[in-house]
């Protein structure tokens, strides 16, 4: 379980916009996009990311704003 403090503070790595816990998992707000949780720990990682199911790119979420 992620802590209240620590979930208002993380987002996600593409848009920016807030997570939220599903069980074992971090969703994105706005695309819908996964980040697992592994011990405790949220992996933040777009290489670790599930996209959202018709999503086959990151570069088809409308929150992806290329790269930086």
């Amino acid at each position: 379980m992620i802590s209240k403090e620590l979930l208002e503070i993380l987002c996600c790595p593409i848009g920016q916009a807030p997570l939220k816990q599903e069980d074992d998992t971090l969703v994105c707000t706005e695309c819908g996009t996964t980040y697992p949780i592994k011990e405790g720990i949220p992996i933040l990682l777009v290489d670790e990311a599930k996209l959202p199911d018709g999503v086959a790119d990151i570069k088809q979420l409308k929150c992806y704003k290329g790269e930086k």
